[in-house]
């Protein structure tokens, strides 16, 4: 099995020109050990819970009594090889580790981390290790090039599951060589469920006003969420959490009193308890991060303490999507299963919020860029409204939106509105369908439709540059990411003509595809019959 569930894009410029190889030290094993702590004790107090709810009462005492006859036995066995236990003592196995111990006392520094490990000597600098005589220079300067990422690549971001590993791939998006490739890749604890790119440093309370970053957030199945740098390769551990398991949690330190409560996954006001479906970052107020869940709550983030800093309830069911204003900067846009659509005003908490309803469970919201009197709403009948937040109802029942599109046949599980190019805007559905539309006053009208290859649609994500605005990232239930230049589709250039420079001669559409070198040669053939790769022979309708 292999999907995408999710796709987000880095804006060019914020991802380091050379990211830096994970260093794993004393210091980055203790950050690691208090992050972790909470969850070894989980497991230690499940483990001694198990064996407390064993069949009988002398269940151990049982246990301990066959450990007791086993040893008896082995002693009786090696009792009896007593002349092979004189042929070895000249070899003096007993001390064995002994030298070893105190050379690494004299030469190098023991890692005194992980038992497993106890014995291992590491140096400062490789040029210390007499066992390392060729330093690697070259090697490294190879390695450098080979991370490097220019100031005109962008950053791709794909949520993966495949065969039961959960991680998430990182892309460079060279549009300049129609390039699509993994640049690293880091590994999640569950089913990955969406990815909201953060541009400020996490877990720093004094962070100046125009520092910049390059960090992830990510929410799962797990109702914790991880911070992840994207400037770091071969990350072993998350840099921050957002929830129980990380530090900011409020019953870190008497958490083992509370276990009993923690287990009846009630809603709180510290932490979510359920899957993470949506993450929003706040693009002005920058150290703020809304999450929503399963648990039917919304949770308002401090990054710079990683703490949560309040906790709402305006929807029934689980909230599923989740969009701040784009100049009102403190008011979100939620969406939830309750069939119900959300605007409040995150400073007033015990407000009563304007609520627009609609026809069947929302998959997402988006407000538009353009202009932010309005906004979106994507539903599981693939229909899409479109509201103005001026007109609120008194009833969600009696909500009257601007206009309703019969978008797909099923769910519209992917949706975006083009940050760049007004009026653009794509749909994803489960019919494995990714269709274009131009929104004009008079309503939106269909530009092309196409099946991509990539089975259900998961995810459309236009590109956040003015200079890659046409592009779209496509992903879905076969696990591959797909890079579409719709600028290159004739019917789009006809709907756009005022933002398209002019081409003479004919354009050949682009589809840009991580290249799999173990089916190389099956690609080729089927780019010569004109397959997806070139552009031809899709699945197409095209409006006139």
């Amino acid at each position: 099995m292999s999907m995408i569930t999710a796709t987000a894009w880095v804006p060019r410029g914020f991802a380091a020109p050379f990211p830096t190889k994970y260093t794993f030290d004393e210091g980055e094993f203790q950050r690691i050990a208090e992050l972790a702590k909470l969850q070894l004790d989980d497991a230690n107090e499940d483990l001694e819970d198990a064996r407390n709810e064993g069949p009988g009462s002398n269940g151990k005492q049982d246990v301990d009594g066959e450990e007791d006859s086993d040893e008896e036995d082995g002693n009786k066995t090696l009792k009896s090889k007593g002349d092979d236990d004189d042929d070895l003592k000249e070899y003096d196995l007993e001390h064995y580790d002994d030298d070893v111990e105190m050379d690494q006392e004299k030469e190098g520094e023991g890692m005194g981390m992980f038992g497993n490990v106890k014995s291992l000597a590491y140096y400062q600098s490789n040029a210390d290790d007499p066992y390392i005589t060729m330093q690697g220079n070259e090697e490294d300067d190879e390695d450098r090039e080979e991370l490097q990422i220019l100031a005109t690549d962008n950053m791709l971001l794909a949520a993966k599951v495949e065969d039961e590993v959960a991680h998430l791939e990182i892309y460079v998006y060279e549009d300049g060589a129609d390039n699509l490739y993994v640049h690293h890749d880091l590994m999640l604890p569950a089913i990955p469920l969406c990815v909201e790119w953060l541009d400020i440093p996490v877990g720093k309370s004094s962070v100046e006003k125009d520092a910049r970053a390059n960090f992830v957030a990510v929410g799962t199945f797990d109702p914790d969420i991880e911070i992840w740098d994207l400037d770091t390769v071969d990350c072993m551990y998350p840099n921050a959490i957002l929830g129980q398991g990380g530090e900011g949690s409020a019953e870190s330190e008497d958490k083992k009193k509370k276990k009993k409560r923690k287990k009846s996954k009630k809603a709180n006001d510290d932490y979510h308890v359920d899957a993470i479906l949506s993450l929003a970052a706040n693009r002005q107020h920058r150290n703020l991060l809304a999450s929503s869940s399963a648990d039917k709550t919304i949770k308002l983030w401090d990054l710079n303490t990683t703490k949560c800093a309040k906790s709402y309830t305006h929807h029934t069911d689980k909230v599923c999507s989740l969009a701040w204003h784009p100049k009102e900067s403190t008011i979100l846009l939620s969406g939830s299963y309750d069939r119900t659509v959300v605007a409040a005003d995150m400073r007033a908490p015990d407000a009563k919020a304007p609520r627009w309803g609609v026809e069947s469970d929302v998959e997402s919201v988006r407000w538009d860029p353009h202009d932010p009197n309005y906004f979106y709403v994507s539903t599981e009948k693939g229909i899409i409204h479109f509201h103005d937040i001026r007109n609120a109802p008194a009833d969600p029942a009696a909500s009257k939106p601007v206009w309703i599109l019969q978008a797909h046949d099923e769910s519209v599980s992917a949706f975006d509105i083009n940050p760049v190019i007004p009026g653009f805007m794509a749909t994803g559905s489960t019919d494995k369908q990714v269709k274009l539309w131009n929104i004009q006053p008079s309503g939106p009208t269909m530009v092309v439709t196409r099946n991509l290859d990539i089975g259900k649609v998961f995810s459309t994500v236009f590109a956040p540059d003015e200079e890659v605005g046409f592009r779209l990232s496509v992903a879905g239930s076969k696990g591959v990411v797909q890079v579409w230049d719709t600028s290159t589709n004739p019917a789009v250039r006809r709907a756009f003509a005022d933002r398209v420079a002019p081409v003479e001669g004919e354009i050949k559409e682009k589809l840009v595809g991580v290249q799999n070198d173990s089916s190389e040669s099956e690609d080729e053939s089927e780019a010569e019959e004109g397959g997806a790769k070139t552009g031809e022979g899709w699945e197409s309708m095209e409006e006139d």
